[in-house]
């Protein structure tokens, strides 16, 4: 079985170190590339350049973890262009996010996230909280086959 895949659109190093520490201890250890702006999101899910980060790209991409609050392009931009998109309508996004707004939440789910997840702001609890999210949707979730693209 081929390696799954998290795109992670996350602007806060922070965040992204908690989160890639939070996958690198499961077991089954998805891969995981990580785009830091709407912009390089869309690039690495349409395929158009490389990510700047220079993240692994293995297997079936399963799972985006978005935030809402980027520069430039915001999370629920990407999110809108990702749902309005065939190659990518039916691909599980959990929106991951510090906003404490209802109104972000609802648009979210209105524009057709998956799930809406507030980021912890105790380490211990973002990283368990991650983990809980990866095997939900990597292990128990049966993802749709139209959803899961191979990523290159």
């Amino acid at each position: 079985m081929a390696q799954k895949t998290i795109l992670l659109v996350e602007d806060d190093p922070n965040d992204e170190g908690l989160t890639v520490r939070a996958l690198a201890s499961d077991p089954d250890r998805p891969g995981v590339a990580v785009a830091r702006n709407g912009r390089e999101a869309l690039d690495f899910l349409f395929r158009r350049t490389e990510t700047e980060s220079g993240a692994v790209r293995l297997g079936p991409l399963h799972l985006v973890l978005l935030d809402i609050g980027l520069p430039g392009m915001d999370g629920l931009e990407v999110l809108r262009r990702i749902r309005s998109h065939e190659k990518t309508r039916h691909l599980p996004v959990v929106v991951f996010t510090s906003s404490e707004s209802g109104k972000d939440w609802a648009e979210s789910y209105r524009l057709g996230a998956n799930s809406v997840v507030r980021k912890s702001p105790d380490a211990s609890q973002f990283e368990a909280d991650v983990r809980q999210l990866a095997g939900y949707w990597l292990t128990v979730n049966m993802p749709s086959p139209i959803g899961v693209r191979e990523a290159s």
